[in-house]
């Protein structure tokens, strides 16, 4: 018997994952978040080993991403293989896995980026095809989902006060980016977390196979 919903957020230990981890630390979930310490998703081995522990799940939540700024010159074939397979390849496993175990139906949502809907300022090419890559999964899942009772939907979130976002920009290129924002300023980690626990609510549950734009009205 279920007492509690089951919820999984991969990539849940830095930057929104952490974001979501604790929104869902303040509500009635079981919470299982998966981070490099605990699962390596781009061995699909250790996602079978970490998911046989779980006994079913309401809500899968990927987050994971690796990025590197470089030039398509400086990108090497291993190294674009290695950020398609956690950036996408992982998501696809990872839901595959996820399954069988939403027998009740469920909630999917898939963080991609503006990158993935538009082009990226600094990220490599390799980053920016598996976020676009992220939207297309999210829509073809849609339709094979959505018969089983499970929504899928995915979020875009532009630049993001994060870790990640830290490395990957100077103080000078945030504060220029900032300048062409309509909002005049990048997104907290808190205004991409609430977007994706509604997507997770009942008052989500005819939005499905959406791609929902959180970019402060950038094109």
């Amino acid at each position: 018997m279920r007492t509690k919903k089951n919820v999984v957020i991969v990539g849940g230990s830095t930057g929104i994952g952490k974001g979501i981890v604790e929104a869902f630390n303040k509500k009635e979930y079981n919470i299982y978040s998966i981070s490099r310490d605990n699962c390596d998703i781009s061995n699909t081995q250790d996602i079978d080993n970490y998911f046989k522990s779980i006994p079913y799940i309401d809500i899968l939540i990927n987050n994971a991403a690796i990025n590197f700024c470089k030039k398509i010159e400086d990108i090497s074939f291993n190294e674009w293989n290695s950020v398609i397979n956690v950036n996408l390849s992982s998501y696809f496993y990872i839901i595959k896995t996820s399954l069988p175990k939403m027998s009740k139906g469920g909630k999917i949502v898939n963080v991609s980026s503006i990158a993935g809907r538009n082009k990226s300022l600094v990220s490599g090419v390799h980053y920016t095809s598996s976020k676009a890559g992220l939207i297309g999964l999210t829509r073809q899942l849609a339709q094979e989902l959505g018969p089983k009772g499970i929504n899928i939907n995915c979020v875009c979130p532009s630049q993001t006060l994060t870790p990640m976002l830290e490395r990957s920009m100077t103080k000078k290129q945030l504060k220029e980016l900032s300048s062409n924002i309509p909002l005049r300023r990048v997104a907290t980690i808190d205004e991409i977390v609430d977007p994706i626990l509604f997507l997770c609510s009942e008052g989500a549950s005819y939005i499905h196979g959406a791609c929902l734009d959180i970019n402060g009205g950038q094109l």
